[in-house]
C-alpha cells in the first residue's frame, strides 16, 4: 500500500489574513496536483505565529474562522485531507489548534499539548495547554461555518483520523521536542502517520537537532513522521527557516530548503504502509508495549489516504506507487547559514514594510561589513530568483525599476545594490585612512550608492557649545583627560553618526528622485551589546540588526567564507584589521582596539554569554564551571575576569532596553525585548556574590 503525503513551507505574514490565505490554497493546490491524500501545514499558519498578543484579540480568531471559510468552499478540499493550524477558542479558553478538514467539512480540532514557553517562545500567554487527556468532547461551530458545513458540532480533543486503510494523528512542534512526546503513545497507538505543524525559528547549529528528533520519532517506534514549518519573516525578530521534512523508519525520503525566498514551498514523499508494517511488525518489544495500550479515540472516514494502482478510477501512472527512496538530509555550515539566513530575513522585511532600500553607516570594520555583505548577498539571492523566473519575486522588485526597464535588469546583483543599498563613510580626525579605504571598496564590490564625509565641523561645534556654556573644555585621555572626558568625547561622535545616518536616510532617495525612505541598519553584534560596549543611541543604533544575534567569532568565520563564496575579496582586508572604534586620537603610543578598551577578548565574552544565559550561572556557579575550563589561569585572575564582565554587564544592562530590533541567531542573546527577560537595574557592587567569589578563592589558594 503506497500513499503520497504532503507537507510544506510557507511564508506567512502576523495578521495578514488575505496572504496567509491565498498561501494556504496554493499548497493544497500544488499537494493535489503531485497526487498526495495527505497535507500538511505549518503551526497557526492561517494568523502567522508571531502575532503575540494580538491572539488575545476576539477578532483574531474571528478572521481566523473567516479564512478556514475561504479554504472549505469551491471544492479545495475535496479528495485531500488538510491538516491547518489555527486558533480556536472553546468554553471561552483559547488553544493552539490544528484542523482537519476533508471535502469541506470538519473532522477534528486537535489542541495543543504541551506550550512552548521558554527563550523566544511565550504560548502559555495567549493559550492554554489541552489537559483533558486522550479523548474528544463536542465543540459547536461558528455559526457561517456551520451554515457552510452542514455541521453543527466537531470533534475537539485528541484523537486519530482513522482512513480506510491507515491511521494518522498529529503533533504540535514543542510536542515534538519534550521527553514524553505524543508521537511515543499515538505510535504504539497503531498511528501510522504522525505529522507535526511547526513554527520554528533558526538559530545556528539547531536544525541538525531538529532532524535528529524527527529520524528518533520515526525510528523508534516506526511509522511515518512528517514537519511542516513556517518560513520567512512574519513580523517580528526571528526568522523560521522552513526545512519542511518526511520521515520513514528513521530514514529521511523528502525535504525542503532551509533558507529560501519562496512564499510556498510543497514537499511530497510516495511512502509505503506495508514497510511500516514489517517494520514495526519485526520489533517484539515494542509488540509488548503497544498491546498494553490503552485505546486511543478515532475519528472513521470514508476515504483512503494510499492509492491501488488501477483501482477505483484513480492514476495508474508508474511513478506515483514507487516509494520514495532514502536521502541524506542536507544542513549548511554555521558560516553559510548567516550568509542566507539574515539575509532572507533583511528580504522579507523589506519588501514587507514597504521602505525604499537601505542605509548602513560603513565604518570599514567587521561589524558594519558584515552588514552590507549579507545586504549584498540578499541581492544575490534575488537575483538569481529573478533568474530563475520567480514570479513572486519578480512582482516584489517592480517597485525600484526605472521607466522602460523590465526586471531582468536587476539580474546582476550589483545593479540591484544600487537600488537597495545606501552606505557613507562618516569620518573625523580620529579615522584613519585604512578604514575609509577599507569600506569603499567593499561597496563598490557590494555595488552598494556608497558617500564618504567628514563630520569634524559638527564635532567641533557642539565642543565649543558645550565649552561656551561652562567654560570648561573637556580632553581625551591621550591629552591628559579623565575618564569622564574621554568617554564623553567618544559618544559626541558616535551620536552624531546616528543622526546623521537617519538623515541620510531620510533624504538619499529624495536626492536620486526616487520614492520613498530607507531603514537603517544596526551593526553591533551580541558580544559588544552583552558588555555594553555600545553608546546609547549611537551609530550602532537603527531599525533593524541583522548581526545582533551573531558573535564576533561567528562573523569573522562569516566574512572569511564570504571572501571566496560571494566574491567580496574587499573583506580579507577587514578581517585582518584588529576591531577599532576610532574614537579616540591615534599617537605613536597609542592606537585604540576594542579588546583592549573593553577588558575582555571576544572569545571571553561569547563563553561569559553562554554561561549567564545557556547555563543559567550567576557569577559564583560560572566562576566555578570556568576555574576548571580556564585552567591556563589562577583562580585569582579568573575571579578578576568574572566579577569584571559582570561589573560591566550589570552597568551598561539599561541599554538593552534600547537594542535595536535583532535577527536571532545566538541563544546568549542579551535582547531585553522579547528574548532575555532580566532587570536592568541591579547592584553593581555585586556584594554577596563576589564576596563568596572571594572566599572561594581565598580557600583554593590555601588548598595549594
Amino acid at each position: 500500500m503506497k500513499a503520497v503525503l504532503a507537507t510544506c513551507n510557507l511564508n506567512q505574514w502576523s495578521l495578514d489574513f488575505e496572504g496567509n490565505t491565498e498561501r494556504i490554497i496554493e499548497s493544497i493546490e500544488i499537494a493535489k496536483e503531485r497526487g498526495a491524500r495527505y497535507r500538511l501545514g505549518p503551526e497557526l499558519e492561517i494568523t502567522g505565529y508571531s502575532c503575540e498578543d494580538h491572539f488575545l484579540e476576539l477578532d483574531t480568531l474571528l478572521h481566523s474562522w473567516e479564512s478556514l471559510a475561504c479554504i472549505l468552499k469551491n471544492g479545495r478540499t475535496d479528495g485531500i485531507l488538510c491538516d491547518i493550524g489555527m486558533p480556536v477558542m472553546h468554553k471561552n479558553v483559547r488553544y493552539n489548534c490544528r484542523v482537519f478538514v476533508l471535502d469541506g467539512k470538519l473532522l477534528l480540532i486537535r489542541p495543543k499539548m504541551v506550550l512552548a514557553s521558554d527563550g523566544n517562545y511565550r504560548e502559555h500567554r495567549w493559550f492554554t495547554a489541552w489537559e483533558r487527556g486522550w479523548n474528544t468532547e463536542p465543540y459547536t461551530l461558528p455559526r457561517e461555518i456551520a451554515e457552510l458545513t452542514g455541521q453543527r458540532t466537531v470533534p475537539i480533543g485528541i484523537a486519530a483520523i482513522a482512513t480506510g486503510d491507515t491511521r494518522l494523528a498529529s503533533e504540535t512542534c514543542e510536542e515534538l521536542f519534550v521527553p514524553m512526546s505524543p508521537h511515543i503513545h499515538l505510535g504504539n497507538a497503531g498511528v501510522e502517520i504522525i505529522a507535526n505543524g511547526s513554527g520554528s525559528h533558526h538559530e545556528l547549529r539547531k536544525l541538525d537537532t531538529r532532524i535528529a528528533l524527527i529520524r528518533n520519532a520515526s525510528a523508534k517506534n516506526g511509522g511515518v513522521y512528517l514537519y511542516a514549518n513556517q518560513q520567512g519573516c512574519d513580523g517580528g525578530r526571528l526568522y523560521f527557516d522552513g526545512c519542511a521534512l518526511i520521515a520513514q523508519n528513521g530514514e529521511i525520503l523528502a525535504q525542503g530548503s532551509q533558507f529560501s525566498l519562496k512564499d510556498v514551498e510543497v514537499v511530497t514523499a510516495t511512502v509505503s504502509l506495508h514497510d511500516v508494517r514489517a517494520y514495526r511488525g519485526a520489533k517484539a518489544s515494542r509488540a509488548v508495549q503497544a498491546s498494553k495500550m490503552e485505546p486511543l479515540p478515532q475519528i472513521d472516514i470514508d476515504f483512503d489516504v494510499g492509492m491501488e494502482r488501477g483501482k477505483g478510477g484513480q492514476s495508474s501512472n508508474l511513478s506515483i506507487f514507487q516509494s520514495s527512496l532514502p536521502i541524506e538530509p542536507q544542513t549548511h555550515e554555521p558560516e553559510e547559514e548567516i550568509a542566507l539566513g539574515p539575509a532572507c530575513w533583511l528580504w522579507d522585511y523589506l519588501r514587507r514594510s514597504g521602505a525604499g532600500g537601505y542605509f548602513i553607516p560603513l565604518s570599514g570594520g567587521a561589524d558594519s561589513g558584515a552588514v552590507a555583505t549579507l545586504v549584498g548577498s540578499m541581492c544575490q539571492l534575488v537575483s538569481k530568483a529573478i533568474r530563475d523566473k520567480d514570479a513572486t519575486v519578480i512582482r516584489d522588485v517592480e517597485r525600484w525599476l526605472d521607466a522602460g526597464e523590465t526586471p531582468d535588469v536587476f539580474t546582476d546583483p550589483r545593479v540591484l545594490a544600487n537600488r537597495l543599498l545606501y552606505t557613507c563613510y562618516i569620518g573625523t580626525e580620529n579615522s584613519s585612512r585604512d578604514t575609509q579605504k577599507r569600506a569603499k571598496q567593499l561597496a563598490e564590490q557590494i555595488g552598494a550608492d556608497h558617500l564618504n564625509i567628514n563630520m569634524d565641523g559638527l564635532v567641533t561645534a557642539l565642543q565649543t557649545l558645550f565649552t561656551r556654556m561652562t567654560q570648561k573644555t573637556p580632553r581625551f585621555k591621550v591629552e591628559g583627560g579623565s575618564y569622564r572626558e574621554n568617554q564623553a568625547l567618544q559618544n559626541i561622535q558616535a551620536r552624531l553618526r546616528m543622526v546623521l545616518s537617519y538623515l541620510l536616510a531620510q533624504m538619499m532617495p529624495w536626492v536620486r528622485n526616487r520614492d520613498g525612505t530607507l531603514l537603517v541598519l544596526g551593526t553591533g553584534n551580541v558580544d559588544e551589546a552583552l558588555r555594553g560596549y555600545l553608546t546609547k543611541y549611537d551609530c550602532s543604533s537603527g531599525d533593524i540588526n541583522p548581526i545582533g544575534g551573531i558573535s564576533k567569532h561567528d562573523l569573522r568565520r562569516f566574512l572569511n567564507w564570504a571572501i571566496h563564496n560571494l566574491g567580496y575579496t574587499a573583506l580579507s582586508e577587514i578581517v585582518e584589521a584588529p576591531p577599532t572604534a576610532e574614537l579616540e586620537p591615534i599617537t605613536e603610543t597609542y592606537t585604540q582596539t576594542d579588546e583592549d578598551d573593553m577588558g575582555m577578548t571576544y572569545a571571553e565574552l561569547s563563553r561569559f554569554g553562554q554561561l549567564r544565559k545557556m547555563e543559567q550561572c550567576g557569577p559564583v556557579s560560572m566562576f566555578e564551571k570556568l576555574i576548571q575550563e580556564w585552567d591556563h589561569l589562577s583562580a585569582y585572575e579568573v575571579a578578576e575576569k568574572v566579577k569584571r564582565f559582570f561589573r560591566y554587564y550589570a552597568i551598561n544592562r539599561h541599554k538593552m532596553t534600547t537594542l535595536t530590533p535583532s535577527y536571532h541567531a545566538e541563544s546568549y542573546s542579551p535582547d531585553d525585548n522579547r528574548f532575555d527577560l532580566r532587570q536592568f537595574l541591579y547592584n553593581v557592587q555585586w556584594t554577596w556574590q563576589f564576596r563568596c567569589i572571594d572566599a572561594y578563592v581565598k580557600k583554593l589558594e590555601t588548598e595549594v
